[in-house]
């Protein structure tokens, strides 16, 4: 199935203008939907998982490919499986017929057209859960309208709050502007959250890695943004960062219980309500699932 909006790609923040079609772009993806992974993940934030599972579709490919990232294996799109546009609505009612929570698409920013078509069929055959947007929010408010009605809950990062930090680890120098205008889109789309049995039926919730040594740039992260959105969206404060292979300094170490417990603190003296802590341990190489294709 072809979609004009791969022609002249200019779905992300880079903009590359490529013709996916016959080349690729900063994604690293082409027009037709790679996936590495469809399956039950109960390693999301609570009212994410539940007791079921949230029903995570990972896309292969990003273009934003952070050097620190965990799942280097599809991000920079070295796997993947081919499908079609259909297959994609099956696996989506798939999911739901597993008992998924709700439909958790991971990296989707680079396959909006395919995925739209997907969920309108999906939706055709009886869909009822709803659609996560999983993203490292380096998105344009526009392709983010286009989703409008489609999405019922934002699981966006707020990666960098320093133009040079967003150089260093990801070539991508206006990430702050741009992931705070999509998050800016993403809250008037879906307003006040609404949770109904310990589930997030919609809204927005605002993910803060903590990088090692990065305990002042997590705190300016999550001033600025409380200021903003203040108890409008939920807050996930992480510490699970997990050191790639030939990381250098600082990115070649865990963050330490006292970073973490210093930017905790800092939240509750804040006066920050909706958020969630992790418990240490959570940085292990076992959270990060197996990209074999499985549900694909």
């Amino acid at each position: 199935m072809h979609f004009s909006e791969y022609k002249n790609c200019k779905l992300c923040a880079r903009e590359c203008g490529i013709d996916r079609e016959i080349a690729l772009g900063a994604c690293r993806s082409p027009s037709e939907v790679r996936l590495a992974r469809a399956a039950l993940h109960f390693w999301e934030e609570p009212i994410i998982s539940g007791d079921r599972g949230s029903g995570t579709i990972f896309f292969s490919g990003c273009s934003l490919a952070c050097s620190f990232c965990q799942n280097r294996e599809i991000s920079r799109a070295a796997s993947g499986k081919t499908v079609s546009v259909e297959r994609l609505a099956d696996i989506m009612l798939d999911l739901e017929r597993s008992g998924a929570h709700n439909v958790n698409l991971v990296t989707p920013t680079h396959y909006i057209p395919s995925i739209k078509e997907a969920i309108f069929r999906a939706k055709d055959k009886g869909l009822s859960v709803p659609i996560v947007y999983n993203t490292g929010s380096y998105d344009k408010p526009e392709s983010l309208r286009s989703l409008e009605g489609l999405v019922d809950i934002y699981l966006a990062d707020y990666k960098f709050y320093t133009k040079k930090t967003a150089k260093k680890y990801a070539n991508a120098e206006d990430y702050p502007a741009v992931a705070e205008a999509a998050i800016d889109e993403m809250l008037r789309q879906r307003g006040a959250f609404e949770i109904e049995d310990g589930i997030m039926k919609s809204g927005v919730i605002i993910r803060l890695l903590q990088l090692p040594s990065g305990v002042a740039e997590a705190k300016l992260s999550l001033s600025l943004l409380y200021k903003k959105y203040s108890d409008a969206v939920y807050f996930s404060l992480m510490n699970q960062f997990t050191p790639m292979p030939g990381a250098k300094p600082p990115l070649n170490r865990r963050v330490t219980v006292a970073e973490y417990e210093e930017f905790v603190s800092y939240a509750d003296r804040l006066g920050v309500k909706n958020a969630f802590i992790q418990e240490f341990g959570c940085a292990e190489e076992s959270f990060i699932p197996p990209f074999d294709y499985t549900g694909v």
